[in-house]
């Protein structure tokens, strides 16, 4: 269990992981104008993590400027049903702290 966490752990992964499903295939830029509050930096090392991890692709296109994009490995995309579980438990939480209309 431990090491599952610890693949997702991370400020950033669950929105880029969300920003990639579907077969999404995005080039830096884009993943960085998707979550604007993200630091070049932590963007960079939170794919390079997902990327060791087996659940993002890297692929690098020999150009000038150079063209990185980044898609799901079928091992990451696999995680698209338990992540959609999570976002649906999520819509169920209770208002707290909030007396009902």
């Amino acid at each position: 269990m431990a090491a599952a966490f610890r693949v997702l752990e991370g400020r950033w992964k669950m929105l880029i992981l969300f920003h990639l499903f579907g077969g999404a295939v995005l080039r830096f830029s884009e993943l960085e104008r998707a979550i604007p509050s993200v630091s070049q930096k932590m963007l960079i090392q939170q794919l390079r993590q997902l990327e060791t991890d087996g659940v993002v692709e890297r692929t690098v296109y020999p150009e000038v400027p150079p063209k990185v994009e980044y898609r799901l490995t079928p091992w990451g995309q696999a995680l698209c049903p338990a992540l959609d579980a999570i976002l649906k438990w999520a819509e169920q939480r209770p208002e707290v702290g909030r007396s009902p209309a």
